[in-house]
C-alpha cells in the first residue's frame, strides 16, 4: 500500500526534494504500509526514497542524522485506518455507554500500532502472522496487552472471539524475542478471579522480564447493561480477597525477582476501605496511566511541597469537584492545606454519577451535567476546580458533551483544570505559584 504525502515541512531535509501530493512508495527498497514501517526505515541516516506522481516514479537520496525527522506529513497519523476491535467482551465499557453520545466514544480500538505509539491496550486477537513477525523483526516495544486470563477457554468466553485462545502463545513468542510487555487484567467477579486470577498472574510473572508489569483493575459496571452479560459488582469483601491474593503472589515475585511485577489499581484499596500503599509499593509507577498509583504519586509530591508553603495567603474561596471514590482522599489533602495556610476556604464536592449510575464512582467518568446538578446545591465560592481526568477524551468537553465554558457561563465562575500532580493540586487550591 502506498501513502499519499499531504505536506512537507519547511526547513526539513525533504523540503524542495519531495512534494505534497506525491505518493511515498518505499524507503531503502522496503515498501511503506503504515507509520511503523515509516518510522523503522527512517531510523537510518542514508535513505533512498521512491515516490510517484501519477504513473511516474522517481528516487531521491537523502542523507540525514540518524533520528532526524524527514518532515513528511500524511493524511492520518497512522498513515492508514485505525484497526477496530473484533471482540465482544462481556465486560466492555463501550457497550455500557448510553445511546446518543458523540460517535467517537463508541469506537473500539484494538490496534498494535496505537499500543506502541500511544500506550493503548490491545487484546492480540487482531494480529495476523505477518503482524506478529513484524513486531518481532522491528523490535516494536513496549506493547501493552489486555490479557484478563491466560486460560484459553475462559478467554474465549470473556472476549467472545475464538482467536482469544492464542494470547499466551503470542506473549511467549514476544518474550522469546525480548519484546517488552505491560499486561492488564480486568477482574470480573465469578469469571477470572480466585484460582483463575492466580493462574494468570503466575503465567505472566513467569515471563518476567519480558512481561515488565501487570496491572489488576476492577471491572467497571454502568447502569446501561440491558441485554448484556450479567456481571456482578466487586464489593468490599471481594476487593479484600483480591488484594490478598495479588499481594501474596506479588510479594513472592519481589523476593525472587526484585520487583512485584503485579500491581493493584487504586480502586481496589478504595473499595476495600484500606489505606493506599506508600509510594515504594509502586516502584517506578509502571502503570500509572492505568489508574495504578495515581493517588500515591499525587500524595508523594503533595507531601514534599508542604514544608515550602506560606502560612498566609490571599483570601481564597474555591470548590473542588471529584468522584465519590476519591472524596475522602481529596478532603484529607484540603484539610492539611487549611491547617497550613490561613485565609483558605475550600469546599470538596463528591459528585454522584447519575449519568452512568452510582456504581461508577471514579473521577474520570464524572460528567458535566452531574457536576452542574451538584454545584447548584452548594456554595461554590469564586472558582471551580475540576480534575483533568474528567476531560481526558476532549480537553474542553465532558463525556456528556457539556463544555467547560457551559459551567463557567451557568455559574459565572472561572473553571480551573487541575492535573493529577501534587504541585498542580496545591497551585489550584491556593491560587499561588510554587
Amino acid at each position: 500500500m502506498s501513502v499519499k504525502i499531504k505536506d512537507v515541512k519547511k526547513d526539513s531535509v525533504s523540503y524542495g526534494k519531495i512534494y505534497p501530493g506525491e505518493t511515498l512508495i518505499s524507503i531503502n527498497e522496503k515498501n511503506i504500509e503504515d507509520v511503523l514501517d515509516y518510522m523503522y526505515q527512517c531510523a537510518d541516516d542514508n535513505l533512498r526514497i521512491v515516490v510517484s506522481n501519477g504513473d511516474k516514479q522517481r528516487t531521491i537520496v537523502i542523507n540525514k542524522d540518524e533520528y532526524e525527522d524527514l518532515g513528511l506529513e500524511f493524511e492520518t497519523f497512522l498513515m492508514d485506518k485505525q484497526h477496530r476491535c473484533s471482540n465482544k467482551c462481556v465486560f466492555c465499557f463501550i457497550d455500557q455507554l448510553p445511546k446518543g453520545m458523540r460517535e467517537t466514544l463508541y469506537f473500539k480500538d484494538d490496534d498494535a500500532r496505537m499500543s506502541f505509539l500511544m500506550g493503548n491496550y490491545i487484546t492480540l486477537t487482531n494480529l495476523t502472522e505477518d503482524d506478529i513477525n513484524r513486531i518481532i523483526s522491528q523490535k516494536i516495544s513496549p506493547i501493552n496487552i489486555s490479557v484478563h486470563t491466560t486460560n484459553p477457554e475462559l478467554r474465549v468466553k470473556m472476549l467472545r472471539n475464538p482467536r482469544a485462545a492464542f494470547c499466551l502463545d503470542i506473549i511467549k513468542r514476544f518474550a522469546e524475542a525480548n519484546i517488552k510487555m505491560n499486561c492488564q487484567i480486568v477482574v470480573c467477579k465469578s469469571l477470572n478471579d480466585g484460582e483463575e486470577l492466580k493462574r494468570t498472574l503466575n503465567d505472566l510473572i513467569g515471563l518476567y522480564p519480558a512481561v515488565n508489569s501487570i496491572s489488576v483493575v476492577p471491572v467497571g459496571i454502568t447502569k446501561h447493561r440491558e441485554g448484556l452479560y450479567p456481571l456482578k459488582m466487586i464489593e468490599k469483601n471481594d476487593a479484600l480477597d483480591i488484594i490478598k491474593l495479588v499481594e501474596d503472589i506479588a510479594k513472592e515475585a519481589k523476593n525472587k525477582l526484585g520487583t512485584r511485577v503485579a500491581f493493584l489499581a487504586d480502586e481496589f484499596f478504595l473499595r476495600a476501605g484500606m489505606e493506599i500503599p506508600e509510594p515504594e509499593y509502586y516502584e517506578d509507577y509502571p502503570q500509572i496511566e492505568n489508574g495504578v498509583g495515581l493517588i500515591a504519586s499525587l500524595k508523594e509530591e503533595f507531601d514534599s511541597l508542604m514544608p515550602f508553603l506560606p502560612k498566609k495567603i490571599k483570601k481564597r474561596n474555591v470548590t473542588i469537584v471529584t468522584g465519590m471514590a476519591a472524596l475522602s482522599f481529596i478532603s484529607s489533602l484540603v484539610d492539611l492545606l487549611k491547617r497550613k495556610c490561613n485565609n483558605l476556604k475550600c469546599n470538596v464536592i463528591g459528585v454522584k454519577n447519575e449519568f452512568f449510575g452510582e456504581t461508577v464512582d471514579v473521577a474520570g467518568l464524572v460528567v458535566g451535567s452531574d457536576i452542574i446538578k451538584n454545584l447548584r446545591e452548594n456554595d461554590i465560592g469564586d472558582e471551580i476546580l475540576i480534575p483533568a481526568q474528567m476531560l481526558r477524551y476532549d480537553r474542553d468537553k465532558f463525556l456528556d458533551d457539556v463544555l467547560v465554558s457551559d459551567i463557567e457561563n451557568i455559574f459565572n465562575k472561572k473553571v480551573r483544570i487541575v492535573e493529577n500532580t501534587g504541585e498542580d493540586f496545591i497551585k489550584g487550591v491556593l491560587g499561588i505559584q510554587i
